[in-house]
């Protein structure tokens, strides 16, 4: 690591190399990914071997794959946040659904209250869903022989409850398709007396409790729902994965690598499972991860320090801290400030004052025109074809080439750009304008683009460690699968919004694992994988007769 004393030593000689001191910091070479991913791997090893582990790998009993040809209606709730949703999801065959759905808020006091008032509330949700919006008639699946086919409704039992499949957007540790305990409360709730218990009962027995004909029949994470919903509508999906406020992974592993099921029914069964690597937590020990004191500071005082390492360095949680903490560091700078005049804001002030989204306002002011956007795929027959992947005969510029701080030597456009840069900077940042140079404007572009470029790179690294996982890359290169494609879910405001974030961390993944390979990986926008995804498992729990 860089050393950061020279912030204490700053003269207009030293500022360039305070800058290069920082950006090392940040910089992260083939040799550091490949290093980080093989520890990835290393930890899929470990979680899939035992319990217990911070990369928890935890198995979710999903065993088949939808491939769009799949029909039925089925309820999905969807708990994940502030908000709460009800949806009914109806399947139409076709890779297309049709999704009618209605939210409802979740209040402070019913996040830290006792469960059962939270979970009350859930059944009350629903009721009045059903009550106001819903059909809340599961039409017959077709028969397809695929392994999310369900069997014809006279071969069924008869059941007279509405099946819905619960998302449940928080750590548990999953028995059955329709049985998980809770694990820990995250996102701010801390419901008393839920922690130890199995979800999806204390969901049924709220049910239950307000007499409603509703049966939870299959529980799912997110990033699951992701996996799930995108190979509905593409056709196949081998990586569901979540890159917006916080991240995560689930994708499709060989039965017998998940060694940790013992002899149970369901490693005996052998095939495929759906596992949930819970990969936020990667490297909370922090041997590999490429720590700064910007990181250290935003660890230290988060409300989980030492855990979530991973999420710390890539997630839009906490992108706009590491940033607002550089540039802090530079206000700061003695004996002479680097930034800002050593001016500072109430927003630059306070914990979490610079939202990620201000980095995204920043970026697509200085890369607008610039650089090729390289899309995340999507299925509307509205939008025009995209390439996702960056053509052989186009280089990706490298983001951290330059400071871009000799404003005089800058071509017209890019003072145009920094002038926009700064207006935003002077607006979400508070900040009196005669503070704000477009020297100023040219760091706050800089320390952004550094700290979002080290998280799309590292984002690479997972999807790189699925790949070598599932025998589809090695690492470094020089092999390659005989599949066309190479289907990736994702969602997530960071992977759909943050300027050339799909490019950056399509980068790291050719470096990691070859471009013949990357250029087979199709990215693509997981349509609502909390709804869909659900139901898509409640399918299959009606299929396997739960």
């Amino acid at each position: 690591m860089a050393p950061t004393s020279a912030l204490y030593r700053a003269s207009p000689e030293t500022t360039r190399r305070i800058l290069d001191d920082i950006e090392e910091q940040f910089r992260l070479t083939k040799d550091d990914l490949i290093r980080i991913t093989t520890q990835f791997l290393e930890d899929f090893a470990l979680g899939l071997g035992e319990y217990n582990h911070p990369m928890a790998m935890i198995p979710t009993f999903v065993t088949g794959v939808p491939d769009g040809t799949e029909t039925g209606t089925f309820l999905a709730l969807d708990l994940g946040g502030t908000n709460l949703r009800v949806c009914e999801v109806e399947l139409l065959g076709n890779h297309e659904f049709v999704l009618r759905q209605q939210k409802y808020k979740v209040s402070e006091a019913l996040k830290t209250g006792e469960a059962t008032a939270l979970f009350d509330y859930l059944a009350d949700s629903v009721d009045a869903f059903l009550t106001e919006f819903a059909s809340a008639v599961p039409s017959s699946p077709t028969d397809q022989a695929n392994p999310f086919a369900s069997p014809s409704l006279a071969d069924l039992p008869p059941e007279p409850a509405v099946p819905l499949g619960l998302t449940f957007s928080f750590p548990v540790e999953q028995t059955a398709l329709n049985q998980g305990k809770i694990l820990t409360w995250t996102k701010g709730f801390s419901a008393k007396n839920a922690v130890g218990h199995d979800v999806v009962q204390l969901l049924q027995d709220a049910f239950n409790r307000k007499h409603l004909h509703v049966r939870c029949v299959a529980l799912v994470n997110d990033t699951v729902g992701a996996l799930l919903s995108r190979a509905y509508t593409s056709g196949g999906c081998i990586l569901g994965s979540i890159f917006g406020t916080g991240t995560n992974g689930a994708y499709v592993e060989k039965v017998d690598n998940i060694k940790k099921l013992g002899d149970s029914p369901a490693r005996q069964k052998g095939g495929h499972m759906i596992v949930n690597t819970e990969w936020g937590a990667f490297n909370n020990t922090r041997t590999v991860l490429p720590t700064t004191p910007f990181d250290n500071k935003v660890d230290r005082e988060s409300i989980n320090p030492r855990l979530q390492a991973f999420e710390k360095f890539i997630s839009g949680m906490y992108l706009g801290e590491i940033t607002r903490n550089v540039l802090l560091s530079l206000i700061d700078a003695a004996p002479k400030p680097l930034l800002f005049k050593g001016r500072s804001s109430t927003p630059l002030n306070t914990h979490y004052g610079l939202d990620t989204a201000i980095m995204s306002e920043v970026e697509e002011a200085w890369e607008t025109g610039r650089v090729p956007i390289v899309p995340v795929t999507t299925d509307s027959k509205d939008e025009k074809p995209v390439t996702n992947g960056v053509p052989s005969d186009t280089k990706v510029p490298d983001w951290q080439s330059a400071h871009f701080t000799d404003v005089d030597a800058l071509s017209p456009d890019d003072v145009a750009r920094l002038e926009r840069i700064r207006g935003i900077i002077i607006q979400r940042l508070a900040l009196d304008p005669a503070d704000v140079s477009l020297r100023d404007a040219a760091i706050v572009r800089w320390a952004s683009s550094l700290v979002a470029n080290r998280a799309a790179r590292l984002s690479g690294c997972a999807v790189a460690a699925v790949l070598v996982q599932t025998g589809r890359a090695k690492l470094g290169g020089g092999f390659t699968t005989q599949e066309q494609r190479i289907s990736v879910g994702v969602d997530g405001s960071l992977i759909q919004h943050y300027p050339n974030f799909n490019a950056r961390l399509r980068e790291s993944l050719r470096e990691l694992v070859g471009e013949e390979v990357e250029k087979k990986v199709d990215i693509g926008l997981a349509k609502d994988g909390s709804g869909v995804g659900a139901a898509l498992c409640a399918l299959q729990a009606i299929k396997q007769g739960l």
